[in-house]
């Protein structure tokens, strides 16, 4: 049994989505031919514009469907959505300039087209923002609802019940679990829902109740029934996901591969591999870190005037750090302490009161101003402008022997900042954490969660109470 609920909803979606096209269609042209604004030339006939519309928005819901864009996304990010809208009108307009090409159509303005696309992806990106958050508000008061049947009442299920309940806007709801060897749960201080029958009452179970999706969570030595479960449940088109008993060594978002004519998981897929990412992110962080250089300048040589004035020594601070694939490059900062002697050992945190530093150090780490110099390890390809912190490489030996997954933030250029700074994971905070932090950022890579980060180190501050 497929419910048609979804299938509904993409038809709906579809449809606004044209009408939202129309009507971006007017705007624009308003906007390029009566504002004033952008041409004061004479337009061509209204109708003949409205036309070639009319076809764009046939092309860009067609490609629509085929890139997956109208097909269930409640458990995905809204930054999917806009790469998705982004991608769906850069396809439609190569399409629509090919159609013009074919027939011949010389009487278009180049100038609308470019202004019409673009409205429809910022508008459109709006639109569909609102729409994910007036569902996330109904699914989270109950309405719009799914309904889950967790197979295996172990610590899979139980973990993957309890960590669904955390995330209602999703609209999710544990209608029951099945299990061959208890019949209710052992009681951990969770009311979990209640174990309604055996593995083998499966089919009784979708023929009485409404079931959207059935969860194994099985441990591997019962993987002697996923083929049997997987049958009824297509058998009742009822969709089927798997949590892997070994799921703690999985990505968080595993990539399936094939060699050899099998398929296998990739343990550790990093978007940055691509080569396009890597050109999009690296282009990103020229461009950036030219920008902050420049617009810092002032402010540099200000800072570099009272890092003379209040203590002797170089302006400039460089310190060895561990940064991709595990090579070392030299960090730059504004030297915030007083001169040491070339014995002093370079493995000791700075504490809250040490007296290595300066007074005007202290302003620096607190408002994290000795650390604008790393623009430039960021301009030379040593650092990036968001990705993991680095280390000094004595601790980076220490960390990778007591923390999981230590050096799995090598894989990437390190950072000005992070998703843990950025989440108040910064100085004085636990590394544990901060590696988890680093890693979800590594596995869900996008040009748009690193906006995001910049965005959210801005408007956080870059005091930092924990810096020392």
């Amino acid at each position: 049994m497929i419910r048609r609920g979804q299938n509904f909803l993409s038809l709906v979606y579809a449809f606004f989505d044209f009408i939202f096209i129309q009507l971006l269609f007017l705007f624009s042209y308003w906007i390029k031919f009566k504002s004033g604004w952008i041409s004061f030339d004479k337009p061509l006939a209204f109708d003949h514009y409205i036309l070639w519309t009319f076809i764009y928005s046939c092309i860009a819901i067609i490609v629509g469907y085929f890139v997956g864009f109208y097909r269930s996304n409640r458990r995905k990010r809204f930054s999917f959505e806009v790469f998705s809208i982004i991608q769906i009108h850069f396809i439609s307009l190569l399409m629509f300039l090919s159609v013009l090409f074919i027939f011949k159509i010389v009487d278009f303005s180049r100038s609308y087209l470019l202004l019409f696309v673009v409205n429809n992806i910022l508008f459109l990106s709006f639109y569909r923002y609102v729409v994910k958050l007036t569902l996330k508000y109904y699914r989270e008061k109950g309405y719009n609802k799914q309904f889950v049947l967790i197979v295996g009442a172990g610590t899979l299920g139980k973990k993957f019940s309890r960590n669904l309940a955390g995330y209602p806007e999703l609209g999710f709801d544990v209608v029951g679990f099945l299990d061959d060897y208890q019949d209710q749960h052992e009681v951990d201080g969770y009311k979990y829902k209640p174990i309604i029958g055996k593995v083998d009452d499966l089919e009784g179970i979708l023929e009485q109740i409404i079931v959207d999706e059935v969860i194994i969570a099985l441990p591997l030595e019962a993987h002697s029934k996923y083929g049997r479960i997987i049958n009824v449940c297509e058998k009742y088109g009822v969709k089927t996901h798997i949590i892997p008993d070994f799921y703690d060594y999985l990505p968080a978002k595993p990539y399936f591969d094939n060699f050899a004519g099998m398929p296998l998981i990739n343990v550790r897929d990093i978007p940055l591999d691509e080569l396009r990412n890597r050109f999009l992110k690296r282009a990103f962080d020229i461009i950036f870190s030219l920008a902050a250089i420049l617009m810092t300048l002032p402010l540099l040589v200000l800072i570099a005037i009272g890092v003379k004035l209040t203590s002797p020594g170089p302006v400039i601070f460089k310190q060895e750090r561990v940064g991709l694939n595990r090579r070392t490059f030299m960090m730059y900062k504004f030297r915030s302490m007083r001169v040491q002697t070339d014995g002093t050992s370079d493995t000791g945190w700075t504490t809250e009161n040490d007296p290595r530093k300066t007074k005007f150090g202290t302003f620096l780490r607190k408002t994290s101003l000795d650390e604008l110099p790393q623009f430039f390890n960021v301009l030379f390809g040593h650092m990036s402008v968001v990705g993991p912190r680095p280390e000094r490489p004595y601790f980076v030996e220490q960390f990778k022997e007591e923390i999981p997954k230590y050096m799995v933030k090598h894989h990437i250029r390190p950072g000005i900042t992070g998703w843990a700074q950025s989440n108040g994971l910064r100085g004085d905070t636990s590394i544990e954490d901060r590696i988890k932090y680093d890693i979800f950022y590594i596995e869900n890579w996008s040009f748009l969660f690193d906006i995001k980060i910049i965005w959210k180190t801005i408007v956080n501050g870059f005091v930092n109470k924990n810096a020392y």
